[in-house]
Parts: structure tokens; sequence; C-alpha cells
């Protein structure tokens, strides 16, 4: 048995997104923190958001009352309201804190001349609220972040790992529910590594890779919610994935999201004849919620045969356009599609995964000393439908909760104790590598095909019987082999799946993101949709 490296922290902490990076320099003054990335600090979701983070700003036109309303109206009657109340009182002030760490929001000036944050509109809201920095608000946040994290003398950061398993009493063979570690993987030697902790907190993002269409970077699978419950935490309302509108439809231009505020904007949806849809879906028209967009993309297209629609924003000033939309402009005509003269081809792709590990407002899971902010979590603020620029607030709000909990309780917290090393001697090296990709590609279309946009009992039935004998597949080599980084995430993204199944499963209704055919109405008085692991989770090998 090779001995592993083992690292000792007060606080680690899985994913290097604004929820991680955040929690880390809340911490750092009073404690030792370790940042695990999976891959490069910069890649994560947060750096591709473009659109920005709501917070109430213009107090004479808007309201906190307000911004609650339009998250619960958008929530599809699904949102905890205690959680929308919290997140939205304390929108301000965590807006405050990003730009003294340096955040470069947009300015403009008012009609006396006086500077103030220029704020603008997206689907769903009522009000300007969203600040930004041009229409890469992501990059903004997530740079300067890592810049104040790289500096701090108390923050490690450990770059390319895969967090492996949460170490538990239950993998320790006791019987309590406190969490003392982790198991990673370093990509850069091929080890499994140890790492001993008071707390760990899961900051590692959502799951929307599981699906074959999507705007995520390649990171996000699930990593974090599938380790919470082999660990025993409960997840809910996964059934709700998120999916964008308004993806690039384009080859050579993958993943590259058309931002939410060019329909704040002014930008029309239209047919490939020309035609404006969406005022046949919803009074709002560009400005309805994602999901109801995003259905009525999917039904236009399934109805017409149409490969895309189109976003059209060139009726607007060609200065407006580049001012307001510089990265968009110069992403597309990068590939010859000058947006202030031609409408943009888009297609709905997966997004953001609504659902999570259950967690308070602290942030606590079921699980002692284990926390989970950001898209990993479920706090309840979006219920059935997130509602656009409240996820970089909720990473921001969250984390500073978390941190609050934690430097409460750090100093009463237990000594750390010596893990047991990671045992590969009963495992060989694979040469089957092309079964890893072969399931992960398969995995990837019967969830789009199975359990996309629109759902029936029929397709999850077949999607839950395909990934039943996917983990049986996956449970045979992981037992048998070597860890390895597509190994790790195809682990992960299949419970993932069997978990948005099972809760697509249970709910007999459609709401917010959740449409099936079998089920069209709303029933009354809707509840989360709750699944508690069982005993018989996957012991370490």
């Amino acid at each position: 048995m090779n001995q592993n490296k083992h690292h000792i922290t007060d606080v680690a902490i899985i994913g290097s997104g604004a929820a991680g990076l955040s929690l880390a320099l809340s911490l750092a003054n009073h404690c030792k923190v370790t940042v695990i990335s999976k891959g490069e600090l910069t890649e994560g979701s947060t750096l591709y958001a473009q659109g920005g983070i709501a917070a109430v700003f213009d107090k004479k036109n808007d309201s906190i009352e307000s911004h609650v309303q339009d998250t619960l109206d958008a929530g599809g009657g699904l949102c905890d309201k205690t959680a929308v109340q919290y997140t939205a009182s304390n929108a301000h002030d965590c807006l405050q804190w990003l730009i003294e760490q340096g955040v470069p929001f947009d300015m403009e000036f008012d009609s006396k001349g006086k500077e103030r944050f220029h704020l603008t509109r997206e689907g769903g809201h009522s009000h300007r609220r969203i600040l930004h920095a041009a229409d890469a608000t992501g990059r903004a946040v997530q740079t300067t972040l890592i810049s104040q994290v790289q500096a701090h003398p108390e923050i490690t950061l450990l770059e390319q790992y895969n967090a492996i398993d949460l170490i538990g009493d239950k993998k320790l063979g006791q019987n309590g529910k406190h969490i003392h570690g982790v198991y990673m993987w370093n990509r850069a030697a091929k080890k499994v590594e140890t790492i001993s902790a008071k707390f760990v907190a899961l900051a590692t993002g959502g799951a929307s890779k599981v699906y074959l269409y999507t705007s995520n970077p390649d990171v996000s699978s699930g990593d974090g919610i599938a380790m919470a419950w082999r660990a025993g935490c409960r997840v809910a309302n996964m059934e709700f994935n998120q999916f964008h509108p308004t993806s690039l439809y384009h080859p050579e231009l993958q993943n590259f999201l058309i931002t939410e505020a060019m329909r704040g904007e002014g930008a029309y949806l239209k047919r490939p004849d020309g035609t404006r849809f969406m005022k046949d879906f919803d009074e709002r028209e560009e400005l309805a919620p994602r999901d109801i967009v995003a259905r009525a993309i999917d039904f236009e297209m399934k109805r017409l045969g149409a490969n895309c629609v189109y976003l059209d924003i060139s009726h607007k000033d060609k200065d407006f356009i580049i001012e307001h939309f510089p990265t968009i402009y110069a992403k597309c005509l990068s590939v010859g599609l000058d947006i202030t003269k031609d409408p943009i081809p888009v297609v709905p792709a997966a997004h953001y995964t609504c659902g999570g590990v259950m967690t308070d407002f602290n942030g606590k899971t079921d699980l002692d000393n284990l926390y989970a902010v950001g898209e990993v979590a479920y706090t309840g603020l979006h219920g059935a439908n997130r509602m656009a620029s409240n996820s970089l607030l909720e990473c921001i709000v969250f984390a500073h909760a978390a941190a609050k909990d934690i430097l409460a309780k750090i100093q009463h917290s237990p000594a750390l104790k010596m893990l047991p090393m990671w045992d590969e001697s009963r495992v060989t090296n694979s040469d089957e590598e092309v079964v890893i990709t072969h399931n992960w590609h398969e995995l990837r279309l019967f969830m789009w095909d199975y359990v996309g946009i629109v759902r029936s009992t029929k397709r999850l039935e077949r999607a839950l019987h395909r990934v039943e004998l996917l983990q049986q597949e996956i449970r045979d080599y992981y037992a048998h082999f070597r860890v390895s980084n597509n190994l790790l995430e195809l682990r992960n993204l299949v419970q993932v799946a069997e978990l948005i199944i099972r809760s697509a499963m249970e709910r007999k209704e459609s709401r917010g993101l959740h449409y099936t055919i079998d089920y069209p109405q709303l029933t009354d008085n809707p509840t989360p949709t709750i699944l508690t692991p069982h005993a018989h989770d996957e012991q370490p090998k």
C-alpha cells in the first residue's frame, strides 16, 4: 500500500467559485483555510456568469419587499419565504463587501452629474436592481476574489484536485454524524491524498453536466451533491434543473450563453421566419421567467422542426449594443456573426441546479461540521425556478452566514484525528477507459432525451432503468480499478442523475422547471421533494 500525503487544516473548502472563495476570505483572518479546486482556480461556473447580482440599491423606486415578491413569483410557489427574505435582506451588505474587495461594477452619472451604480433588469424582476460588470460580471467577481485569496497568508490553494469522498464517522466504523476530512485525487501526481479538517464546506457548484447540452464548464459534475448523499445528507428539489433559454447555437462556440440581460434591454425572440412568438405564451413576453421562455422555445423548435430560434437586438443602436454587451459582441464576431446587424441563433441548455444538499440558513447540512454553500446547496431560495441574478447573490450571502457559524464553533471543536490512508492494495490500472467514455455519453444523452425540458412518466421510467444499469457497471469498475478523473466524475454524475430522476418521478404535477405531459396541472399545497439516503452507501476501498 502506498502512503499518501496527509494535509491538515482548520477548514477545508471544496470548490473555488464565488461561494468557496467568499467563504475562505471571510474565515482566513481567524483560522487556517484550504481551498480545493478541481481544475485551475478560474475554472468554474462563476467565471462564466454574465448578467449580474441582484440587490436593492435604488431605494427610491425599489424595495426589499419587491425583490422578495419577484423571487417568490419566479419560484412557482415552492420558495421558502423566510429564505427569500433572509437573502434579499442581506443582499445590499454582501454586495457592499464585494465592492470593498474591488469588484468593478459598472457606474453611470445621474441627471445631476452624481456617479451611481448602473442597474440593469432581467427576466422576472419588476425593477432595475442588477449590479453588473458589463456582460461579464462573473469574471469580474472571480478574478477579484482570486487575487485576494492568493494574497492571503492563511489560505492554502490546492489546484487540480478532485474530491473523492467525505470521511465521516460512518467511514471510520463509528455511529456519529461527524465529518473529519476528505479523500482527494491529486490529478498531477495521480495519487489519492487525505485532508483532515475541523470543518468541511462543499462549494462544488451544480450538476448540469449530467445533460448533453449545457452552459456549464466541464467541472460541473455534481460532485458535492453526490458526496454529501453518500455520506448521509438529504437532498431536495433535484427535479428542478433550470435550462437557460438562450445558449448560442453554433458549432464553433458551444456552451456560450447569451445573457438574459439582452432581453432585459429589449432583444426579441423570433422564429426562423422572423416573427416574434413570446406573446403567444406569456403577457410578459421576452421578460417572462426562464422556465416559461425555455419551454416556449422548446415548443416552437419541436413544432417547426427547427434547430434553433433567434434572439434579435439589431434594432437597437450599434454603440448601445457594443457598450452593454462587449463580450457577446466580440465572441459572436469571432465566428462571423455581427449582433448589431444579425439575429443570434439560440437554443436552451441545462444551466442551473435549483435543488441540492439541504442546509439551514447557516449553510449547515445534516452532518456535524459539514456545510454546503452556493449552487450545491438547497436553501429554499429558488423554489421551482431560479430567478435571474439571485445565484451569485446566494453564494455570497450564505458564505458569510456559514463563516460566522463556523467561527462561533471553531474554538470548541475537537482535536483533529489522523485519518486512515486510502487503500489501493487490491486494485489495478484500467485498460478499459473506453467503457467510461461510452457510459458518459450514454448518460448525458438519455438524460437530455428523457429528463429534459418536457418529461413523461414513461421517459422517466426508461431513464431510471438505464441509470440503475450504469450504476452497477460503475460500482464494479470502481471496485477493481484505480480512480481517475473521468471515473470519479462519471460516478458522481450517475448518482446525481438517479436523484434527479427519482425526484421527478415523485412530483405528480407540472410546476416551474418540472414539466410532465402526464401531470400538466398544478397541485394544491405543494411541498419540496426531499430524498433521504439509505444506510447501505458505499464504503471506501
